[in-house]
Protein backbone atom coordinates (compact mmCIF):
# COMPACT_ATOMS: atom_id res chain seq x y z
CA UNK A 1 0.00 0.00 0.00
CA UNK A 2 2.94 1.66 0.75
CA UNK A 3 4.34 1.88 -2.98
CA UNK A 4 0.70 2.44 -3.92
CA UNK A 5 0.74 6.08 -2.23
CA UNK A 6 4.18 6.83 -3.32
CA UNK A 7 2.88 5.86 -6.37
CA UNK A 8 -0.01 8.32 -6.68
CA UNK A 9 2.20 11.24 -4.99
CA UNK A 10 4.54 10.74 -7.37
CA UNK A 11 1.68 10.99 -10.11
CA UNK A 12 0.31 14.07 -9.01
CA UNK A 13 3.59 15.74 -8.45
CA UNK A 14 4.29 15.31 -12.16
CA UNK A 15 0.78 16.48 -12.96
CA UNK A 16 1.48 19.44 -10.40
CA UNK A 17 4.72 19.83 -12.91
CA UNK A 18 3.01 19.37 -16.19
CA UNK A 19 0.06 21.83 -14.86
CA UNK A 20 3.08 24.10 -14.02
CA UNK A 21 4.76 23.63 -17.15
CA UNK A 22 1.44 24.00 -18.91
CA UNK A 23 0.90 27.41 -17.04
CA UNK A 24 4.59 28.71 -18.20
CA UNK A 25 4.12 28.02 -21.50
CA UNK A 26 0.54 29.85 -22.03
CA UNK A 27 2.08 32.83 -20.50
CA UNK A 28 5.09 32.80 -22.93
CA UNK A 29 2.42 32.09 -25.41
CA UNK A 30 0.33 35.29 -24.11
CA UNK A 31 3.55 37.14 -24.17
CA UNK A 32 4.42 36.27 -27.72
CA UNK A 33 0.34 36.80 -28.72
CA UNK A 34 0.39 40.34 -27.47
CA UNK A 35 4.39 40.87 -29.05
CA UNK A 36 2.44 40.00 -32.32
CA UNK A 37 -0.50 42.20 -31.35
CA UNK A 38 2.04 45.09 -30.91
CA UNK A 39 4.01 44.80 -33.93
CA UNK A 40 0.68 44.14 -35.99
CA UNK A 41 -0.39 47.31 -34.76
CA UNK A 42 2.44 49.33 -35.30
CA UNK A 43 2.70 47.64 -39.00
CA UNK A 44 -0.73 49.15 -39.21
CA UNK A 45 -0.13 52.63 -38.05
CA UNK A 46 2.99 52.91 -40.75
CA UNK A 47 0.15 51.59 -43.14
CA UNK A 48 -1.94 54.12 -42.38
CA UNK A 49 0.95 56.91 -42.18
CA UNK A 50 1.93 55.97 -45.82
CA UNK A 51 -1.69 56.07 -47.11
CA UNK A 52 -2.52 59.52 -45.80
CA UNK A 53 0.72 60.78 -47.23
CA UNK A 54 -0.34 59.20 -50.24
CA UNK A 55 -4.03 60.98 -49.97
CA UNK A 56 -2.11 64.20 -49.92
CA UNK A 57 0.55 63.81 -52.47
CA UNK A 58 -2.72 62.84 -54.84
CA UNK A 59 -4.34 65.48 -53.63
CA UNK A 60 -1.63 68.01 -54.16
CA UNK A 61 -0.96 66.78 -57.41
CA UNK A 62 -4.59 66.92 -58.71
CA UNK A 63 -5.28 70.73 -57.28
CA UNK A 64 -1.94 71.84 -59.18
CA UNK A 65 -2.64 70.36 -62.54
CA UNK A 66 -6.00 71.70 -61.98
CA UNK A 67 -4.42 74.86 -61.48
CA UNK A 68 -2.55 74.48 -64.45
CA UNK A 69 -5.57 73.49 -66.82
CA UNK A 70 -7.22 76.42 -65.33
CA UNK A 71 -4.36 78.60 -66.22
CA UNK A 72 -4.26 77.21 -69.36
CA UNK A 73 -8.04 77.87 -70.47
CA UNK A 74 -7.75 81.63 -68.83
CA UNK A 75 -4.75 82.64 -71.21
CA UNK A 76 -7.04 80.89 -74.20
CA UNK A 77 -9.97 82.76 -73.61
CA UNK A 78 -8.12 85.72 -73.33
CA UNK A 79 -6.49 85.31 -76.64
CA UNK A 80 -9.60 84.63 -78.19
CA UNK A 81 -11.14 88.07 -76.82
CA UNK A 82 -7.99 89.66 -77.67
CA UNK A 83 -8.55 88.47 -81.44
CA UNK A 84 -12.85 89.26 -81.52
CA UNK A 85 -12.10 92.77 -80.18
CA UNK A 86 -8.85 93.62 -82.82
CA UNK A 87 -11.76 92.29 -85.60
CA UNK A 88 -13.97 94.45 -83.70
CA UNK A 89 -11.97 97.76 -84.24
CA UNK A 90 -11.48 96.72 -87.60
CA UNK A 91 -14.97 96.32 -88.30
CA UNK A 92 -15.44 100.05 -86.49
CA UNK A 93 -12.71 101.77 -88.90
CA UNK A 94 -14.23 99.83 -91.84
CA UNK A 95 -17.71 101.73 -90.97
CA UNK A 96 -16.58 105.14 -89.84
CA UNK A 97 -14.03 105.44 -93.14
CA UNK A 98 -17.13 104.20 -94.90
CA UNK A 99 -19.78 107.11 -93.60
CA UNK A 100 -16.64 109.51 -93.57
CA UNK A 101 -16.66 108.65 -97.38
CA UNK A 102 -20.47 108.81 -97.59
CA UNK A 103 -20.66 112.12 -96.02
CA UNK A 104 -17.37 113.97 -98.55
CA UNK A 105 -19.33 112.68 -101.33
CA UNK A 106 -22.77 114.41 -100.26
CA UNK A 107 -20.79 117.21 -99.53
CA UNK A 108 -19.18 117.26 -102.95
CA UNK A 109 -22.12 116.28 -105.09
CA UNK A 110 -24.53 119.35 -103.66
CA UNK A 111 -21.52 121.48 -104.22
CA UNK A 112 -22.62 123.49 -101.20
CA UNK A 113 -22.08 127.35 -100.63
CA UNK A 114 -23.70 128.55 -97.75
CA UNK A 115 -21.78 127.48 -94.41
CA UNK A 116 -25.00 126.69 -93.07
CA UNK A 117 -25.94 124.29 -95.40
CA UNK A 118 -23.05 122.30 -95.15
CA UNK A 119 -23.41 122.43 -91.38
CA UNK A 120 -26.99 120.87 -91.54
CA UNK A 121 -25.88 118.04 -93.81
CA UNK A 122 -22.75 117.13 -91.10
CA UNK A 123 -25.57 117.13 -88.28
CA UNK A 124 -28.08 115.21 -90.24
CA UNK A 125 -25.59 112.46 -91.32
CA UNK A 126 -24.02 112.30 -87.95
CA UNK A 127 -27.78 111.62 -86.65
CA UNK A 128 -28.12 109.25 -89.05
CA UNK A 129 -24.89 107.42 -88.34
CA UNK A 130 -25.33 107.59 -84.66
CA UNK A 131 -29.09 106.18 -84.73
CA UNK A 132 -27.98 103.18 -87.10
CA UNK A 133 -25.25 102.65 -84.53
CA UNK A 134 -27.72 102.63 -81.67
CA UNK A 135 -29.80 100.24 -84.11
CA UNK A 136 -27.06 97.75 -84.52
CA UNK A 137 -26.06 98.13 -80.97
Amino acid sequence: MLSFLEEREKNIEESLQQAENAKAEMAQLKGENEALLAEARAEKDIILKEARKMKDSIISDAKTSADTEAKKLIDRATQEIDKQKVAAIEELKKEVAGYSVSIAEKLVRHELKETDAQKALIDQQLKQMTAGNSANA
